[in-house]
């Protein structure tokens, strides 16, 4: 017995320095205790928690070897005057865009030339004269594809045929995917005219630009017949073709210089808007086709003259000097009557309802007003129908 347990503590096979004692044991198990416990709390713990520094580390400048030459550094993506702050980058950032290529709105003024304004009524002044300007002015309106029913340089008028702008078609789901094929087959129903009015002046030219528009419409309750009806005049519209026609006869690269080439003066004339004068009948019982005029000559007569534009009125001669506008008129309510039969003449009617009516309206100054009358072909003040009805249009558009 004795010897058996001598042999066991001095087995031969067991190397003492690496037997497993129970204190070795408890050891060794506490170590890999605490060596998986910080293994799992490295998976599972934030950053912070599991000791990692999250906060940026500078870079460190590269190396340069003793026989090359340090690059120089491109500043452009630089950070200016230190730390800036989203909110500070965030409110500088519109001030930059707007003093950086931002471009300029509703311009007023083009290669020396400006746009007049008073109440409704706007006119292009030129420095050019009306000879210079006749043919840029029509090549205007051929480029823009619009057809010359009137070409009078002698009247200084021109009058477009009626046209369809294609751009207030509906855009639709199949014309936007079939584009310009199907322009022909889109109707809008709309047609306009201008008419462009050019006069002398001693410093050159004014250009006066009129709308008239006609909409189709049905006439009968089974909607399979229409006609053609007027319908308001459009002051935008001509606002708009006047802005492009400065903008086409200023020319490529003239909007530099738009500023300086057309003075101090001109731009604040441009920039200017007087509020539409009053006008009303003189004496609606004595005279019931004159009018007045809360302005001096100069002002109305341009006012007059873009009412008669607009109301279709055929100028055929004007004096202004004398205030005298020649025109040409034929009741709207009358161009789609027939003229009468042949038996109907057999028996002496020979009345034309479309023929066309000669007028006189005189521009007469007052102080600071102006009377507008309506006058027949010799000069003398017209009480009748037509002449009222001329005045009422008259009237309308000068209010």
């Amino acid at each position: 017995m004795r010897g058996r347990r001598r042999g066991r503590r001095g087995d031969p096979n067991v190397n003492p320095r690496f037997a497993i004692t129970s204190l070795r044991l408890a050891t060794l198990t506490l170590l890999a205790a605490l060596a998986g416990c910080s293994t799992v709390k490295g998976w599972f713990a934030s950053d912070d928690e599991s000791g990692v520094d999250t906060q940026p580390q500078r870079p460190q400048s590269l190396i340069v070897p003793p026989d090359l030459s340090q690059l120089s550094r491109d500043s452009r993506y630089a950070v200016q005057g230190g730390v800036v702050s989203a909110s500070e980058a965030g409110a500088s950032a519109p001030a930059a865009a707007v003093a950086t290529g931002a471009p300029t709105v509703a311009i007023n003024s083009e290669g020396g030339m400006h746009i007049e304004r008073d109440g409704q009524a706007r006119w292009l002044v030129v420095p050019q004269s009306p000879e210079t300007l006749w043919p840029q002015v029509k090549a205007f309106w051929e480029r823009r594809g619009y057809k010359l029913s009137v070409d009078d340089p002698k009247l200084g008028v021109m009058d477009t045929e009626w046209h369809e702008d294609k751009s207030k078609a509906p855009l639709g789901t199949v014309r936007k995917l079939l584009g310009g094929l199907l322009d022909n087959a889109v109707d809008t129903g709309l047609r306009d005219a201008y008419r462009t009015r050019i006069e002398r002046t001693a410093k050159g030219s004014e250009i006066y630009i009129s709308q008239r528009g006609i909409r189709e419409v049905f006439v009968n309750d089974q909607h399979d017949e229409t006609a053609w009806r007027p319908r308001p005049n459009d002051p935008q519209l001509e606002a708009e073709m006047l802005a492009r026609l400065m903008l086409a006869l200023g020319g490529p690269g003239a909007g530099a210089n738009a500023a300086a080439a057309a003075g101090p003066a001109a731009a604040a004339s441009a920039a200017t808007v007087t509020q539409a004068p009053l006008a009303r009948m003189a004496d609606p019982a004595q005279q019931p086709t004159t009018l007045t005029l809360d302005e001096p000559f100069d002002r109305a007569w341009r006012r007059v003259g873009l009412a008669l534009d607009r109301g279709g009125f055929t100028v055929e001669d004007r004096d202004r000097t004398a205030g005298l506008y020649f025109v040409r008129w034929v009741d709207p309510k009358n161009v789609n009557k027939e003229q009468p039969g042949w038996w109907a003449r057999l028996f002496g009617d020979h009345s034309n309802p479309q023929a066309a009516l000669r007028f006189r309206i005189a521009l007469k100054p007052s102080a600071d007003q102006t009377t507008v009358a309506v006058q027949n072909s010799t000069g003398q003040v017209d009480t009748g129908d037509n002449a009222r009805r001329i005045a009422d249009l008259l009237l309308q558009d000068l209010r």
